[in-house]
């Protein structure tokens, strides 16, 4: 099993390196924007198909939703950012993170509908208003967040940093413990911390979801466009899933090469540290590109 775990985080740093540093991350935004302005293309006359009573249509639409979702998120994108980063600074059981991508995905599909129908009937707001709305404030109040999450990893990380400092968990002349096991030092702590995810994503909406709602509003298909907008989610949700199954398996893989002990504690404080940095960094970049 380490062995498995040892390869496959390989993998997953090589995929990691060819994005990062080999330029596959501009040459993969390329191609998931040429896909999505196809789809987006194709999503005009499913609609026109869906209004004009054809077989099939709603599936269609549907289905057209999904694959956008999925496109939208293999490109560029700070769900990804941030599930991948905490997968990596927290050891996060795998189903409990796949489970925060999803929630995740599925929440920005409900931030999309309630933006859409809040402004529709509360504020008449056009279609151009809720997009700059969603680019211009929700977008930038998104990367604030994530880059906040960064910081309370790195955070989180020196205090955990702090404790492990001690030559062992138990002391020898007074019987108490200094510092933490691997089991605790590896637990995500509360419910905050899923909430915090959660939310940092979920504030900003996606455009495509904007987009079908507005359209279906227009034509009096209301359900087939919130329908949509949470199909688009799922379709994130393939990517950002896959994302936490690749920032587990680095984890693991990391930590599968190391003894348990005071090493594999400072170990897991460093990475806690550095993709709590990362998230940060990145986040704040985005940050300033949209202001």
């Amino acid at each position: 099993m380490r062995t498995v775990l040892s390869l496959s985080a390989l993998m997953v740093l090589a995929a990691a390196l060819w994005l990062w540093a080999f330029g596959g991350a501009d040459d993969l935004a390329r191609w998931a924007a040429a896909r999505q302005r196809e789809v987006q293309e194709a999503l005009a006359g499913a609609l026109r198909a869906l209004r004009a009573g054809e077989a099939g249509a709603l599936a269609g639409l549907l289905g057209l939703c999904f694959a956008y979702g999925f496109f939208h998120a293999a490109g560029p994108g700070h769900g990804k950012i941030l599930i991948g980063g905490y997968g990596v600074g927290a050891r996060v059981p795998l189903l409990r993170l796949a489970g925060l991508a999803l929630l995740s995905s599925l929440a920005q599909a409900a931030t999309a509908v309630a933006l859409v129908y809040g402004g529709v009937f509360l504020f008449e707001l056009s279609r151009e208003a809720m997009t700059g709305l969603a680019e211009d404030w929700l977008g930038p109040a998104s990367y604030a967040a994530i880059a906040a999450v960064g910081i309370w990893l790195m955070l989180r990380g020196v205090r955990r940093w702090r404790r492990v400092q001690a030559p062992s968990d138990v002391c020898a002349s007074c019987g108490h413990r200094h510092g933490p096991t691997m089991q605790e030092a590896g637990r995500v702590r509360s419910l905050r911390d899923a909430v915090a995810l959660i939310a940092a994503v979920a504030i900003r909406p996606c455009t495509g979801a904007l987009f079908v709602l507005i359209l279906t509003w227009r034509f009096d298909l209301v359900g087939a466009g919130i329908a949509g907008a949470f199909a688009m989610g799922l379709g994130t949700a393939t990517v950002t899933v896959t994302v936490a199954l690749a920032a587990v398996t680095l984890r693991e893989g990391v930590m599968a090469r190391l003894a348990q002990g005071a090493g594999a504690l400072r170990a897991l404080t460093l990475l806690e540290i550095g993709a709590g940095a990362v998230v940060a960094l990145v986040a704040g970049q985005l940050f300033l590109r949209a202001l």
